[in-house]
C-alpha cells in the first residue's frame, strides 16, 4: 500500500513559488465561505512516520489560512483526566464545530498502533479498534463533517536519512527523541501494523491520502491542494445539497425558539399498532401498590445502601451513567430528588437536557452528552438524555429517517464503549397511564407551587400519545442491551416508582462491583 509513496515524488522549488500564492489565497477564502456558511465543519487528521514532515504540514496549515478560525490540537500519551474517562472522550470534546477548521495532529488513530506495534494487545483487540474507528468516522460523515485523513509515509531508509538531517541541525535537533528511535528500530512492525490500519480505515466516506513526505514541496502542495478541493466542492453544493441532519438541526433551532410549525411530520414513521395490539408499555400493570408506611422505610435503607456503595473503594475505579426518560409527569424529577439526596453533592452531576443550542446544533449529535461524561467514581444523572433524536426528534420531525434510524447504532456503540471502560451504564423509562397524566396536568395547573412544571408543549405532547408511545416501544426494543438494559418502571403510584429506581440501581451497581 506505501510502495506509491516511495516512488520519490518532487516538486522543484520554481514550481511550488509559482503555485503557491494562488493556492493560499484561494485556502483564505474556502475557509472565509465556510465560516461564512457555518453549514459544517471540516476536520483534518494527520497521521504517519516519524519525521515525514507532519509537524512542518500542520503549522503550515496555520500559516496559510487564518489561524484564528482554526483548532490545532495534537495528542500525546492521555492525561489523567482523559484516562479516567472512555478512550474516545478526548477526541469528542475538541470537535471543531460548524463553520471551523479543527486539525487533529494525531488522533485516535495513533494509540492502537502503538499498542499493537509494541505487542501491548493482540490481533483480536487490535482488530476491534479498527471497527470502532470504522463507525466513529461512518457518523462523522453522517453528520455532516468534511474529514480529510493525510498519512505521511517515508520508505525506511528515508526516514533514517531524515532523522539524521533533523538530528545535525542544532536548530531542529530538539524535534528527534530517543522514543523517535527506538520506534525507528521497529520500523518494519511499525510498517506493517499501520498498513493494516490505513487499509481497514480508508473508506468510501473516510478515505486515507498517503502522501510522501521526503520532499517538503511535494507533500505541502499535495495537503493543500487536496484540502481545498475538498471543502471547494462541498461549499459550491450548499446551495444545492444540505449536508447531514442540516434540516433536523434548523428545526430543532427553531423549534427551541417557538417558530417550528406544529405537527411538521416529515420524516416520520406511520403509527401501526401491533398485530395483536399488545406492546411492552401496554402490557405493564401501571398502578403498583405501595403504602407510605412500607415506603419510607424502604426509602432509608436504600437510600443508605447507594450512599456506601458510592463510598466503597471499588467504585473508585468505575463511574456511573444514570438516564432518566418517561412520560410527561411521570415523576422523573422525585426520582432524581431521591437518588441525589443519598450522594455527596461533591461526587454527582445532574445534567438537565432540552433542546439543543446554538453551539451544540454546530456539533455531532452526540457531543453534548460526551463532554458530560463523570470522571471514575463519579455519577452524572441526565434528565432526558441522548435518546431524544429516536424519541421527541422522530415524532415531532425534527430529524429525517434516516438519521433517527441510524442513531439506535450509534446510541449502542457509545453505551458499549461507557461499558468497556468500566461505567455502569443504567436506564429508566417511567411510565404512567393517559388517565395517570390528565389528572397530575391539572394538579400542575392548580397548585401554585407546580405551575412551573406544566407548559404548552406537555399539552402538545399529550395529542401524540400513541406516536410516543411506539417510539418507545422501538426504542427499548432497540437499545436495551445486556451492557445497558432498560428499566420500564411504572409509575401511577410515585412511592413504587422511586422504590424501584432505587433498588435497581442499588442491584446494578452491586454487580458491577
Amino acid at each position: 500500500m506505501f510502495e506509491s509513496a516511495e516512488l520519490g515524488h518532487r516538486i522543484d522549488r520554481e514550481q511550488y513559488r509559482q503555485r503557491e500564492p494562488a493556492l493560499r489565497a484561494a485556502l483564505l477564502q474556502a475557509q472565509f465561505d465556510l465560516g461564512a456558511q457555518k453549514r459544517f465543519p471540516v476536520l483534518i487528521v494527520i497521521g504517519g512516520v516519524d519525521g515525514a514532515g507532519k509537524g512542518e504540514t500542520v503549522n503550515l496549515l496555520n500559516e496559510w489560512m487564518d489561524p484564528r478560525h482554526i483548532d490545532t490540537h495534537a495528542f500525546g500519551a492521555p492525561s489523567d483526566e482523559e484516562r479516567e474517562r472512555p478512550r474516545m472522550w478526548r477526541f469528542w470534546r475538541v470537535l471543531p464545530p460548524k463553520g471551523r477548521i479543527g486539525i487533529l495532529f494525531g488522533a485516535w488513530h495513533t494509540q492502537p498502533v502503538l499498542d499493537r506495534a509494541y505487542r501491548r494487545i493482540d490481533g483480536d483487540r487490535f482488530e476491534q479498534q479498527l471497527q470502532e474507528i470504522e463507525r466513529f468516522e461512518q457518523m462523522l460523515s453522517d453528520e455532516g463533517v468534511l474529514l480529510l485523513k493525510f498519512w505521511f509515509h517515508l520508505s525506511k531508509k528515508d526516514q533514517k536519512a531524515r532523522l539524521k538531517s533533523l538530528e545535525k541541525d542544532p536548530l531542529t535537533r530538539w524535534r528527534v527523541t530517543q522514543e523517535d528511535w527506538h520506534r525507528f528500530e521497529k520500523y518494519d512492525r511499525f510498517r506493517k501494523v499501520s498498513e493494516l490500519l490505513v487499509r481497514r480505515t480508508s473508506t468510501a466516506t473516510a478515505p486515507w491520502l498517503v502522501v510522501e513526505g521526503l520532499d517538503e514541496c511535494y507533500r505541502s502542495l499535495t495537503v493543500g491542494e487536496t484540502l481545498l478541493a475538498a471543502m471547494r466542492s462541498r461549499l459550491d453544493a450548499q446551495g444545492r445539497t444540505a449536508p447531514a441532519g442540516g434540516k433536523a438541526e434548523a428545526a430543532m433551532g427553531d423549534a427551541a425558539s417557538g417558530k417550528a410549525a406544529l405537527g411538521a411530520a416529515a420524516g416520520m414513521m406511520p403509527v401501526l399498532p401491533p398485530i395483536d395490539r399488545r406492546d411492552l408499555l401496554s402490557m405493564l400493570k401501571l398502578d403498583q401498590p405501595m403504602t407510605r408506611e412500607v415506603y419510607e422505610p424502604a426509602l432509608e435503607l436504600l437510600q443508605g445502601r447507594l450512599n456506601r456503595l458510592s463510598r466503597d473503594t471499588k467504585f473508585r475505579q468505575h463511574s456511573a451513567v444514570v438516564v432518566f426518560e418517561g412520560s410527561d409527569a411521570a415523576g422523573k424529577g422525585g426520582a432524581i430528588r431521591r437518588l441525589t439526596a443519598a450522594l455527596d453533592a461533591r461526587q454527582y452531576h445532574g445534567i438537565p437536557v432540552a433542546a439543543p443550542d446554538e453551539a451544540e446544533r454546530a456539533q455531532p449529535y452526540l457531543w453534548r452528552f460526551w463532554r458530560h461524561l463523570p470522571r471514575r467514581g463519579h455519577f452524572a444523572i441526565f434528565d432526558r438524555s441522548w435518546y431524544g433524536r429516536v424519541l421527541v426528534e422522530r415524532v415531532e420531525g425534527y430529524c429525517s429517517e434516516g438519521d433517527w434510524q441510524r442513531a439506535y447504532g450509534e446510541i449502542n456503540e457509545f453505551e458499549a464503549e461507557l461499558d468497556a471502560h468500566g461505567t455502569i451504564v443504567v436506564k429508566f423509562w417511567l411510565q404512567v397511564s393517559k388517565e395517570e397524566q390528565l389528572r397530575r396536568f391539572r394538579e400542575r395547573e392548580q397548585v401554585a407551587f407546580k405551575n412551573f412544571k406544566i407548559t404548552a408543549d406537555d399539552w402538545r405532547n399529550r395529542k401524540r400519545w400513541n406516536a410516543y408511545q411506539q417510539a418507545v416501544c422501538d426504542m427499548v426494543d432497540r437499545t436495551s442491551t445486556s451492557v445497558a438494559p432498560w428499566t420500564l418502571v411504572e409509575a401511577n403510584n410515585k412511592l413504587y416508582a422511586r422504590i424501584k429506581v432505587l433498588a435497581t440501581l442499588v442491584e446494578r451497581i452491586e454487580q458491577a462491583l
